[in-house]
Protein backbone atom coordinates (compact mmCIF):
# COMPACT_ATOMS: atom_id res chain seq x y z
CA UNK A 1 0.00 0.00 0.00
CA UNK A 2 1.38 3.52 -0.65
CA UNK A 3 3.03 5.39 1.99
CA UNK A 4 0.53 8.30 1.90
CA UNK A 5 -2.15 5.96 2.38
CA UNK A 6 -0.74 4.31 5.25
CA UNK A 7 -0.65 7.43 7.13
CA UNK A 8 -3.44 8.87 6.32
CA UNK A 9 -5.33 5.88 7.15
CA UNK A 10 -3.53 5.85 10.39
CA UNK A 11 -4.54 9.64 11.19
CA UNK A 12 -8.12 8.63 10.32
CA UNK A 13 -7.54 6.19 12.60
CA UNK A 14 -5.59 7.03 15.63
CA UNK A 15 -6.92 10.97 14.95
CA UNK A 16 -10.67 11.29 13.60
CA UNK A 17 -12.03 8.31 14.96
CA UNK A 18 -10.39 7.70 17.99
CA UNK A 19 -11.62 11.58 19.04
CA UNK A 20 -14.76 11.12 17.74
CA UNK A 21 -13.92 14.26 15.56
CA UNK A 22 -16.61 13.05 12.47
CA UNK A 23 -19.23 10.86 14.18
CA UNK A 24 -19.99 9.66 10.53
CA UNK A 25 -16.08 8.81 9.88
CA UNK A 26 -16.16 5.06 11.54
CA UNK A 27 -18.56 3.14 9.52
CA UNK A 28 -17.44 3.81 5.79
CA UNK A 29 -13.77 3.51 7.67
CA UNK A 30 -14.35 -0.07 8.98
CA UNK A 31 -16.58 -1.19 6.40
CA UNK A 32 -13.52 -0.10 3.89
CA UNK A 33 -15.52 1.72 1.57
CA UNK A 34 -13.32 5.43 1.51
CA UNK A 35 -11.61 5.33 -1.73
CA UNK A 36 -8.08 7.15 -1.55
CA UNK A 37 -6.37 8.93 -4.25
CA UNK A 38 -2.81 9.82 -4.08
CA UNK A 39 -2.00 12.81 -6.59
CA UNK A 40 2.02 13.14 -6.19
CA UNK A 41 2.41 15.70 -9.22
CA UNK A 42 2.44 19.47 -8.47
CA UNK A 43 0.53 20.97 -11.46
CA UNK A 44 -3.09 22.51 -10.71
CA UNK A 45 -4.31 21.40 -14.03
CA UNK A 46 -3.74 17.42 -13.79
CA UNK A 47 -5.14 17.62 -10.03
CA UNK A 48 -8.44 19.45 -11.09
CA UNK A 49 -8.55 16.20 -14.11
CA UNK A 50 -7.78 14.04 -10.99
CA UNK A 51 -10.66 15.72 -8.75
CA UNK A 52 -13.37 15.67 -11.72
CA UNK A 53 -12.39 11.81 -12.67
CA UNK A 54 -12.97 11.14 -8.79
CA UNK A 55 -16.47 13.26 -9.02
CA UNK A 56 -17.59 11.41 -11.63
CA UNK A 57 -16.17 7.91 -10.16
CA UNK A 58 -18.47 8.86 -7.47
CA UNK A 59 -21.77 9.86 -9.04
CA UNK A 60 -21.36 6.44 -11.04
CA UNK A 61 -20.76 4.22 -8.12
CA UNK A 62 -22.89 2.99 -5.33
CA UNK A 63 -22.64 4.47 -2.19
CA UNK A 64 -22.44 0.50 -1.01
CA UNK A 65 -18.77 0.25 -3.02
CA UNK A 66 -17.74 3.57 -2.24
CA UNK A 67 -18.78 5.56 0.05
CA UNK A 68 -16.32 9.00 -0.04
CA UNK A 69 -13.05 9.62 -1.66
CA UNK A 70 -9.88 11.03 -0.32
CA UNK A 71 -7.63 12.84 -2.67
CA UNK A 72 -4.27 12.98 -0.85
CA UNK A 73 -1.83 15.68 -2.13
CA UNK A 74 1.47 15.10 -0.61
CA UNK A 75 3.76 17.09 -2.97
CA UNK A 76 1.64 19.99 -3.62
CA UNK A 77 -0.49 22.87 -2.10
CA UNK A 78 1.85 23.06 1.10
CA UNK A 79 1.00 26.65 1.15
CA UNK A 80 -2.41 27.10 2.90
CA UNK A 81 -3.60 29.97 0.93
CA UNK A 82 -2.63 27.76 -2.17
CA UNK A 83 -4.64 25.30 -0.76
CA UNK A 84 -8.02 27.60 -0.24
CA UNK A 85 -7.33 28.84 -3.80
CA UNK A 86 -7.39 25.55 -5.11
CA UNK A 87 -10.71 24.75 -2.87
CA UNK A 88 -12.59 27.34 -4.23
CA UNK A 89 -11.37 26.16 -7.90
CA UNK A 90 -12.36 21.83 -7.00
CA UNK A 91 -16.08 23.74 -5.97
CA UNK A 92 -16.49 25.39 -8.95
CA UNK A 93 -15.68 22.82 -10.66
CA UNK A 94 -18.40 20.89 -8.46
CA UNK A 95 -20.74 23.44 -10.00
CA UNK A 96 -19.66 23.20 -13.46
CA UNK A 97 -20.16 19.62 -13.76
CA UNK A 98 -23.82 20.18 -11.94
CA UNK A 99 -22.76 18.34 -8.84
CA UNK A 100 -23.87 21.02 -6.21
CA UNK A 101 -26.13 19.68 -3.92
CA UNK A 102 -24.49 16.17 -4.97
CA UNK A 103 -21.27 16.13 -3.82
CA UNK A 104 -19.08 18.72 -1.52
CA UNK A 105 -15.67 18.79 -0.40
CA UNK A 106 -14.52 18.50 3.13
CA UNK A 107 -11.02 20.00 3.90
CA UNK A 108 -8.56 19.29 5.70
CA UNK A 109 -4.54 20.58 5.76
CA UNK A 110 -1.61 20.47 8.06
CA UNK A 111 -1.71 24.45 8.59
CA UNK A 112 -5.33 24.36 8.41
CA UNK A 113 -6.35 27.23 10.16
CA UNK A 114 -9.79 28.69 10.43
CA UNK A 115 -10.98 32.36 9.70
CA UNK A 116 -10.09 34.99 13.12
CA UNK A 117 -8.19 32.10 14.58
CA UNK A 118 -4.15 32.43 15.73
CA UNK A 119 -2.19 29.68 13.71
CA UNK A 120 -1.20 28.36 17.42
CA UNK A 121 -4.96 28.21 18.10
CA UNK A 122 -5.75 24.49 19.02
CA UNK A 123 -9.04 24.24 17.52
CA UNK A 124 -7.37 24.46 14.37
CA UNK A 125 -6.01 20.77 14.99
CA UNK A 126 -9.29 19.59 14.35
CA UNK A 127 -8.69 20.15 10.37
CA UNK A 128 -4.92 19.52 10.68
CA UNK A 129 -3.71 16.25 8.66
CA UNK A 130 -0.77 14.86 7.38
CA UNK A 131 -1.04 16.20 3.80
CA UNK A 132 -3.21 18.41 1.95
CA UNK A 133 -6.59 16.39 1.44
CA UNK A 134 -9.53 17.19 -0.21
CA UNK A 135 -12.47 14.54 1.00
CA UNK A 136 -15.24 14.27 -1.56
CA UNK A 137 -17.89 13.52 0.06
CA UNK A 138 -21.88 12.29 -1.14
CA UNK A 139 -24.75 14.69 0.11
CA UNK A 140 -27.26 12.00 0.18
CA UNK A 141 -24.83 10.34 2.72
CA UNK A 142 -24.60 13.72 5.26
CA UNK A 143 -28.01 13.65 5.09
CA UNK A 144 -28.47 10.32 5.85
CA UNK A 145 -26.21 10.38 8.84
CA UNK A 146 -27.52 13.69 10.53
CA UNK A 147 -31.48 12.01 10.22
CA UNK A 148 -29.71 9.57 13.02
CA UNK A 149 -27.44 12.39 14.98
CA UNK A 150 -28.99 14.68 17.31
CA UNK A 151 -27.80 18.05 17.74
CA UNK A 152 -25.51 18.43 14.72
CA UNK A 153 -24.99 21.57 14.83
CA UNK A 154 -23.06 21.13 17.82
CA UNK A 155 -20.52 19.03 16.12
CA UNK A 156 -17.59 21.93 15.52
CA UNK A 157 -18.47 22.81 18.86
CA UNK A 158 -17.72 20.17 20.52
CA UNK A 159 -14.50 19.20 18.10
CA UNK A 160 -13.31 22.78 19.56
CA UNK A 161 -14.00 21.76 23.20
CA UNK A 162 -12.07 18.09 22.18
CA UNK A 163 -9.17 19.93 21.10
CA UNK A 164 -9.07 22.12 24.00
CA UNK A 165 -9.16 19.46 26.29
CA UNK A 166 -6.37 16.99 24.78
CA UNK A 167 -3.73 20.18 23.72
CA UNK A 168 -4.55 23.20 26.09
Amino acid sequence: MNKFIEQTKSWIASFVIQHNLCPFAKKPFVQDTIRYVVYEGEDWEELGLVVQKELEYLEKTPKNTTETTIIIIPTALSDFNDYLDYLAFANRLIFALRLDGVVQIASFHPDYQFAETAHSDVTNLTNRSPFPLLHLLREESIEEALEHYDEPESIPERNMETMRRLYE
